[in-house]
């Protein structure tokens, strides 16, 4: 019996919402060094910090853990002009 990986569509927790919580860790961390909390937080936050994306690793495989650092950039509108479809049909008429 093979198990599959999760993938982006398949995923229990999608990569956008694990992004934001690495985002806010490693945000906390930086503002409890900057703060001069105690050391213990600053090792706790850090920790949990590095620990999100070995889960994504453990779970998904590199791949997965390369979406979540290296987010998937959407690709520029044809028209040069960055209108939405709706906007470009008012220019027309």
């Amino acid at each position: 019996m093979a198990v599959d990986a999760p993938v982006r569509e398949t995923a229990v927790v999608p990569l956008s919402r694990t992004r934001v919580k690495l985002v806010v860790c490693t945000a906390l961390t930086a503002l409890a060094v900057g703060v001069g909390l105690p050391a213990r937080v600053v090792l706790a936050l850090a920790l949990t910090s590095l620990a999100i994306p070995v889960a994504v690793a453990l779970a998904g495989g590199g791949r997965a853990v390369r979406d979540l650092l290296l987010p998937l950039r959407r690709p520029a509108s044809s028209s040069g002009l960055g209108h939405t479809s709706e906007q470009g049909e008012r220019f027309v008429t």
